[in-house]
């Protein structure tokens, strides 16, 4: 006798057979955003940096993702046939990375057109009238065709550098550190990181701009 199939089984079997919809969506999300960036880029300045990194969330990841997204953080069997991975929205998930971060504004600005029709769901600050560690968007892209909900995250490169290692040290190797990670002693240290990193930019480019007005040209006298 077959034994009958576990949520989880179910979900993995649904995963592969998104997974051609994920890619369609995002080789052309991708292009979308490499696209409308392409004048900020070309206008950098050499200490400058605005990187695109795609990604396709993985199947276990996806699986654990919606798991925790359930009010008991768990799935119940006999609601298996109303879990999905395609309510997920970050299946498919478009990173720009800003060095420095002055120029988050003028990226998400050259995004509008993409991004204009998707929700926005920025990672708040520590505190209510802190601006947002990072910008986020969620939505359906146009020219995917597909009906997937997919990403877009604009982040200081520094900040989002620090989630890689985090979420490849905890998240993805480790997942019983996440317990860790919420203690209340882990939780101050991250907040002194994520300050360090930003105060550093800072710094940057006030020095940046220091050396600029030292080295303009001054006004002839007239």
């Amino acid at each position: 006798m077959t034994e009958p199939r576990t949520v989880r089984d179910r979900l993995r079997s649904e995963y592969f057979d998104l997974v051609p919809s994920m890619q369609r969506t995002l080789v052309a999300l991708e292009a979308d955003v490499r696209h409308l960036l392409l004048p900020v880029m070309i206008a950098l300045d050499r200490y400058e940096q605005v990187r695109i990194v795609s990604r396709l969330k993985d199947c276990e990841s996806a699986v654990d993702a919606l798991r925790r997204r359930q009010e008991a953080r768990d799935f119940a069997s006999e609601e298996a046939e109303t879990y999905s991975l395609s309510t997920l929205h970050d299946l498919v998930g478009i990173r720009v990375l800003v060095f420095p971060a002055s120029r988050i504004a003028q990226v998400n600005q050259a995004l509008e057109p993409l991004l204009a029709d998707w929700s926005s769901d920025p990672v708040p600050g520590f505190e209510s009238n802190d601006p947002p560690i990072a910008l986020k968007y969620f939505g359906r892209s146009a020219s995917a065709g597909t009906a997937l909900i997919a990403e877009v995250q604009i982040v200081s490169s520094l900040i989002g550098s620090f989630w890689d290692v985090e979420h490849a040290a905890v998240y993805k190797t480790t997942p019983n550190l996440q317990g860790v990670m919420a203690s209340p002693r882990m939780k101050s240290r991250y907040r002194e990181v994520l300050s360090a990193l930003r105060e550093f930019e800072n710094e940057f480019e006030r020095l940046i701009q220091e050396t600029s007005e030292i080295d303009a040209p001054s006004n002839p006298a007239t």
